[in-house]
């Protein structure tokens, strides 16, 4: 019966390690990551507005695939950053969480 206040205080543990180990922006980042991949969310990267687009020009399957790949890119780009920043400790994080979030609509 000893076993368990042991086994509690080993979770405990790694999880207060874990905590101790996350960077600045570890919370946001996560919190960008769950929601693009939740299809329901309404957040998804995207990209800026083309000229054909404000000349009301109808978008093609290709241009929007096109759109979407770039988009696409351009966040695996910047949450890439992010992530290496977070896991040095860098405090700039935040502005590229900022960008992150603009990417995807979140402000």
């Amino acid at each position: 019966m000893q076993m368990k206040p042991i086994f509690v205080g080993c979770l405990f543990l790694a999880t207060s390690v874990a905590a101790a180990q996350a960077g600045p922006c570890s919370s946001e980042i996560s919190k960008i990551e769950q929601l693009v991949s939740n299809p329901n969310s309404g957040i998804a990267p995207t990209a800026r507005q083309t000229v054909g687009a404000q000349l009301s020009h109808q978008p093609t399957p290709q241009s929007v695939a096109r759109a979407e790949q770039k988009a696409d890119a351009r966040y695996d780009e910047v949450l890439s950053k992010a992530k290496s920043l977070d896991a040095a400790n860098n405090p700039d994080c935040s502005k590229v969480v900022t960008e992150l979030k603009l990417l995807v609509g979140m402000q």
